[in-house]
């Protein structure tokens, strides 16, 4: 069961890190800290990263150093960028499709 957990999650990760740099500039530890309110989208910064820089190189983000109010050291900080909206947008419709899918072959609503 973990197993398929872990390749559910895996296929929603970009566009829920995504989502969650649109709705404000932010850094890898809060996500990590803001996925771990959810018990099945929990996330390692070994396994943030690499996501994070993909999407960068994609041009779907952005990242610049910023200097932290709570410490006053400087954290790399990542903002959306116009493509990665656009493409996020995408990426909900299809999901939202690819879901309703699922859920109706599996016998639900």
């Amino acid at each position: 069961m973990k197993n398929i957990r872990q390749q559910l999650k895996k296929g929603v990760l970009e566009i829920i890190i995504l989502k969650l740099i649109s709705q404000e500039d932010t850094y890898g530890y809060k996500i990590v800290k803001s996925l771990a309110a959810y018990e099945n989208l929990s996330i390692k910064e070994g396994s943030l990263y690499p996501i994070l820089y993909r999407l960068e190189e994609d041009g779907l983000i952005e990242s610049k150093w910023l200097m932290a109010s709570d410490n006053g050291k400087p954290k790399k900080y990542y903002c959306i960028t116009e493509l990665g909206k656009k493409e996020l947008e995408i990426m909900v419709a299809e999901w939202s499709s690819f879901s309703q899918e699922v859920t109706s072959f599996l016998g639900g609503e």
